[in-house]
């Protein structure tokens, strides 16, 4: 057992593998303090099967982890020769399973050598840019404690061509460190007649603690089973996953027999798998790969995200389809000027939460008229003004299971427009040119409605140019102004199918649209003063649109 650090732990493992029969030797990485070595051997003083063996400062990608292994493996063959097998792990190993499971499988298989041993082509979850290099490279510099130093000697060698040459009758294999062998194998590796050669080559080797037993095995072990015996999963940076308590569910559906790498927190871990053994049926042998698939999502959880969540560590990129929202939403343009009801209407039979101009550049306009949002999303102006995009992403998401709509014209904060267009779960609906009925019904001088009609219609022509560009991936639906009064019911019936296509809506009674009587004479205005009013559309006469207004009168009524 190689240990370093939270001894406590690795303690209470090493009593509960000498309680099953099983002899120990540890190494303890020669940097640990005397008094918390003296505070193990005292801890493991009752045990007569647990040794010590001597010390060597153990560093991560280098020889030292080889030569621990080797001195603990040497002291093991010495002071028990009865051993008939070798299994490595660490202080942060804990048994899953009975250790007589362990060893009844072990028996079952009297020589087979359990080590994940395969060749450097067939390895596809090697990190960090070194596969094959790892053994025609040297690697003289720590790659934790001068970074630069090992990168810039690694450019340096592949610049000139430089390679080491691979001993002959050695083909490089990779693999989990952790791994069972038998004493018959291990005894070969360390007494082969070439063992100077292949410890001077292996020294300048990367990681050789994946590489030196690895090896070596395939001259020397006569059946190899390509596999550990120890759970280890490692995430997409070749970190290893850390096991905690609220994986314990977990564990137990791998059926392995250790796993590492354990925290040495996890209180409820160590204790349900450091119990007392119970009698109970045979459980079958180590099958990791039910587990294989919820790492699997996990790693592709971690470097993709989940599309619509942006948050302090996971921001998805367009490429991963990070440019969207959580869920389906509608945007509004121009109905709540035309019509006096139509945000408590479309609530009631969309069955959606309806805000108000969530980017009006004075305040958030929530529905309600609520403060905070969802997830402490603040009415403020500025905050939202800050990120638009995480602002609407986040409400999204934190209410999930809800539809949300929301007004948004031409006289709010346009920032926002781009992601609209390209964000799949949109459903943009515009009256063109409704934002003119505000401005009519404003009673400011002409001269500055004509000013104001004139921005507010740039703005809004160059939001529906964006919106029929060729990359918009959102459902846009647009009408002029004139061309939706003529038959507003089909449209408001088709928007309401959309947004809950399972609604039982098509009885309830219709907005009340707002008069517009006059309104034409408003629109002749405009241009008589100098405006186009293009957006509007051809707006019907004054007798047309009371006899279309009765019309819809008629059937909200008659619904």
């Amino acid at each position: 057992m190689l240990c370093h650090t939270a001894l406590n732990r690795a303690a209470a493992v090493v009593r509960h593998w000498a309680k099953a029969g099983c002899p120990v030797v540890i190494h303890l990485d020669s940097r640990v303090p005397d008094h918390d070595r003296a505070k193990l051997v005292a801890a493991l003083a009752d045990l007569p099967d647990v040794r010590f063996s001597r010390r060597v400062a153990c560093e991560w990608g280098t020889f030292s982890l080889v030569d621990a292994t080797i001195l603990a493996t040497t002291q093991l063959f010495q002071d028990f020769p009865a051993v008939g097998r070798v299994y490595l792990s660490s202080g942060s190993c804990l048994p899953l399973r009975p250790i007589a499971e362990l060893q009844a499988h072990l028996a079952a298989h009297p020589d087979t050598d359990f080590i994940e041993s395969v060749t450097t082509a067939d390895v596809g979850w090697t990190v960090g840019g070194l596969n094959k290099e790892r053994f025609t490279l040297r690697f003289p510099f720590s790659w934790r404690r001068h970074r630069k130093l090992f990168d810039g000697y690694v450019a340096l060698q592949r610049r000139f061509g430089f390679q080491r040459r691979i001993p002959a009758g050695l083909v490089p294999h990779l693999g989990s460190q952790w791994w069972c062998l038998t004493r018959k194998t291990l005894a070969a590796i360390l007494s082969h007649p070439d063992r100077k050669r292949h410890d001077r080559y292996f020294r300048r080797v990367w990681i050789p603690d994946e590489s030196y037993f690895q090896t070596l095995v395939r001259k020397v072990g006569a059946k190899v089973e390509s596999r550990s015996l120890t759970l280890s999963k490692f995430d997409f940076q070749g970190r290893p996953h850390v096991f905690y308590d609220d994986h314990l569910h977990l564990l137990r559906r791998s059926e392995a027999f250790v796993a590492r790498k354990i925290w040495p927190n996890a209180d409820l871990l160590y204790e349900t798998y450091l119990a007392e053994p119970t009698q109970g049926e045979r459980r079958p042998d180590p099958s990791p790969g039910k587990i294989d698939r919820l790492f699997a999502k996990a790693v592709e959880r971690r470097v993709k995200g989940r599309p619509g969540l942006y948050m302090q560590s996971r921001f998805p990129t367009r490429l991963r389809g990070g440019n969207r929202a959580a869920a389906s939403y509608g945007a509004f343009s121009g109905f709540a000027e035309l019509f006096e009801d139509f945000q408590p209407w479309l609530a009631k039979v969309a069955e959606a939460r309806v805000h108000g101009h969530l980017f009006a550049p004075d305040r958030v306009q929530f529905s309600g008229g609520e403060a905070i949002f969802k997830g402490g999303l603040s009415d403020s102006a500025s905050l939202r003004d800050y990120n638009p995009r995480s602002f609407l992403t986040n409400l999204i998401w934190n209410s999930r299971g809800e539809t949300q709509c929301f007004q948004f014209g031409p006289s709010d904060r346009q920032e926002i427009a781009e992601f609209l267009a390209g964000d799949p779960n949109a459903n943009i609906v515009i009256v063109s040119g409704a934002f003119s009925i505000p401005l009519w019904r404003s009673g400011q001088p002409f001269a500055e409605i004509r000013s104001e009609a004139a921005r507010l219609q740039k703005i809004e022509a160059e939001f529906i140019a964006v919106l029929q560009n060729s990359e918009t991936k959102a459902r846009v639906r647009v009408w002029s102004l004139a061309d939706f009064v003529e038959n507003p019911a089909e449209p408001l019936l088709q928007i309401v199918d959309e947004l809950n296509p399972r609604g039982a809506h098509r009885d309830d009674a219709l907005p009340r649209m707002a008069d517009l009587t006059g309104f034409a004479d408003f629109i002749q205005e405009l241009r008589n003063q100098g405006m186009q009013p293009v957006l509007m559309g051809d707006f019907p006469t004054e007798p047309d649109l009371a006899r279309l207004q009765s019309g819809f009168s008629n059937r909200r009524d008659t619904d």
